[in-house]
């Protein structure tokens, strides 16, 4: 809503102009009238919309043409003031002062305007059948008033209209030639019905009504107001209730009725309370609430927002498949300007046998456009009602900034939810059959994606002593001369080359040697399609000798070209690899760098850490008890002995039977 309002009074001379605006001021009529009164400004705190109002005079006598231009550029809206008791000055309002007005602004932007008809104390008739013609004839005319500023009759109520006529205009929502709401407030308020619509079963049942009206109004509805608000809806229409419900025709019906009988305020509430503005278009303050993220820090989602993601999914997963079908894709999108999701979604995150996207693949990407471009993921939650529905101040709420990576490195931990793995590679080194077989698909299903569905980004879970990660996979492109700094920004880095290439292995050894060799980003070399025959590699080392030299985990053998869905324990390696940087030595062997053995003796430590406990709990009891085990001693020794002598005579025996 705007954060003042300008009103501009024309009209011809002597027709009361200056007298209305004294009237309000002072709540009487003035013994002496100047030719213009000063601009006054009227504080928010008494106006009955909380807004700051300022009133400009215009007389003839003292401004010039180019005056008057001016201000009609930078008033809000314009009270054409006429004599009830003067046919001439009322002919001027169609002959002379609206034409001057549309040509001083532009057509899509006119400003509204409202007839004064002023000196009505000097009548005894109306001039409201001269004038419903004018206003059938103008849409820009919101309002005509009749007033006297001699008996103060509808002075306030006059100014009152004129601010309203700015903060809730009557001509971006309803066409009153037609009697019906413009299609952009339709679509307006058939979003605003699908956020409120909490299980999309195309009704608000009392609970949904309940929470629209406290979201907007901040007061809920009694059940017998409920019920007459319901009752209204079936006296007029048909199927506008169903099921005891307010139907999207019911509740466009009822904005309709709202403005028909000059209550748009009402309408504009509910609009500005979804984020919209004088044009019926989401505010970029709302779909891009401001956050700060320091240099070297990520998004994330945060536990409300995957909450109201799971929400969602679930309004709009109607055969509770775990899965939503393309036209469940749509529906859920139909709150959207557009579709935000293209064919390469479903290339980047896990889907079902059919190719639909599974409840996992939809988190998936939800975590993959917060962690990449935050200001579409605050866009896009702020199209489903975000804020709305779990009641914040902004979408913003949904996002955690993580703490700087230094940070995570010196403390030799993280609370990090999301890692980044660059996937590096000479062309046709199988980069891309590694993203796709992180999402569980063969060789055999990876050539049936389109060229121009492909994706370069994959995501997924992986767990990582029982804690659930993200890990985004990046295919970088393979151009040796320039990488950026987003090609190189990551956790983990994975160099791909193909063991049935010769001259694979060169471009990714000196892409590690040129970018890597002193960063503090763990490296990994993935041998890939290791399922064909593993060539000699034309280069002066070979991979196992290039990774002793450079204190490197051994090349990893990798293949798609599997009959199930490929193994995902070198991306369960990669993730643990990007949670524990620092993780170099392994305690059990002490080999170098060795990061998969601490993968996998972990809890083998865990398990020797266990058993010291339990041995030094054990010596600490024995040396409690020591005293009350002196006297028994002896014959402890005694039976201890016996036992052994026992089973020793039995073997001896055994033997020799056996050899008898």
């Amino acid at each position: 809503m705007r954060k003042d309002v300008r009103i501009l009074l024309v009209g011809e001379p002597k027709v009361g102009k200056t007298s209305l605006i004294m009237s309000l001021v002072s709540e009487e009529f003035p013994d002496e009238v100047p030719l213009r009164a000063e601009e006054i400004t009227i504080p928010a705190d008494v106006t009955p919309e909380r807004v700051p109002t300022h009133i400009v005079d215009y007389s003839e006598a003292e401004q010039s043409e180019e005056q008057l231009y001016q201000e009609i550029s930078k008033a809000n809206v314009i009270c054409i003031v006429y004599s009830v008791n003067n046919k001439k000055s009322i002919e001027k309002v169609t002959s002379h002062w609206i034409p001057l007005i549309n040509d001083r602004t532009d057509k899509d932007s006119r400003v509204p305007l409202i007839l004064v008809g002023n000196k009505s104390d000097l009548v005894e008739h109306s001039s409201m059948e001269t004038i419903l013609p004018i206003m059938n004839q103008y849409q820009d005319i919101e309002t005509c008033v009749e007033c006297s500023a001699k008996n103060l009759k509808n002075i306030s109520e006059l100014f009152y209209y004129a601010q309203k006529a700015v903060l809730h205009p009557t001509g971006p929502l309803y066409c009153p030639e037609e009697k019906e709401l413009k299609p952009s407030c339709i679509k307006a308020l058939t979003r605003i019905f699908k956020v409120s619509d909490l299980d999309n079963d195309g009704i608000l049942n009392d609970n949904e009504l309940n929470f629209f009206q406290r979201t907007c109004f901040n007061t809920p509805l009694a059940p017998q107001a409920l019920e007459d608000v319901k009752n209204v809806v079936r006296r007029n229409m048909n199927d506008g209730v169903k099921d005891n419900g307010l139907t999207l025709k019911g509740f466009l019906f009822l904005h309709t009725l709202f403005i028909q009988r000059g209550r748009h305020e009402t309408t504009w509430t509910v609009l500005r309370r979804f984020g919209y503005d004088d044009d019926l278009e989401l505010t970029q303050e709302y779909l891009f609430p401001i956050i700060k993220i320091p240099p070297d820090c990520t998004t994330e989602l945060n536990h409300n927002a995957y909450l109201f993601l799971q929400s969602v999914f679930d309004k709009h997963d109607k055969d509770r498949d775990c899965a939503l079908s393309p036209e469940e894709v749509k529906d859920l999108f139909k709150v959207f300007p557009y579709m935000p999701w293209g064919p390469d979604v479903n290339n980047t995150v896990c889907t079902n046998d059919q190719g639909w996207i599974t409840y996992q693949g939809y988190l998936s990407q939800w975590t993959l456009t917060t962690y990449l471009d935050v200001q579409r993921s605050l866009e896009y939650l702020g199209y489903l009602g975000y804020s709305i529905i779990y009641e914040q101040e902004s979408q913003a709420a949904a996002i955690t900034v993580t703490r700087n990576k230094r940070i995570d490195l010196q403390k030799k931990q993280t609370q990090r939810s999301v890692f980044r793995c660059n996937v590096l590679g000479a062309k046709g080194s199988g980069k891309s059959g590694f993203l796709q077989a992180f999402l569980g698909r063969n060789l055999q299903r990876q050539r049936r994606i389109r060229e121009d569905h492909k994706s370069f980004y994959a995501i997924s879970t992986t767990y990582v002593y029982g804690q659930e990660k993200y890990l985004l996979l990046h295919e970088v492109m393979p151009d040796f001369d320039f990488l950026s700094e987003a090609d190189l920004a990551c956790d983990v880095v994975c160099l791909v080359y193909d063991v049935n290439n010769p001259h694979s292995f060169e471009y990714a050894a000196k892409v590690y040697k040129q970018y890597f060799i002193d960063s503090k980003t763990p490296c990994v070399f993935i041998a890939a399609k290791s399922d064909l025959h593993e060539v000699r590699q034309h280069y002066s080392l070979t991979p196992h000798d290039f990774c002793r030299k450079h204190k490197l985990h051994p090349p990893q053998p990798f293949t798609c070209n599997t009959s199930d869905a490929p193994g995902k324990e070198i991306y369960t390696r990669l993730t643990t690899m990007a949670m524990y940087p620092h993780a170099r030595l392994c305690c059990i062997c002490a080999c170098n760098r060795c990061t998969f053995c601490l993968c996998q003796n972990l809890l083998k430590l865990e398990l020797l850490r266990n058993i010291k406990a339990q041995l030094r709990r054990a010596v600490l009891n024995r040396h409690m008890a020591q005293a009350d085990l002196k006297n028994s001693t002896f014959w402890l020794r005694a039976s201890v002995g016996a036992t052994v002598f026992a089973v020793l005579g039995f073997a001896v025996y055994r033997a020799l039977v056996k050899q008898r």
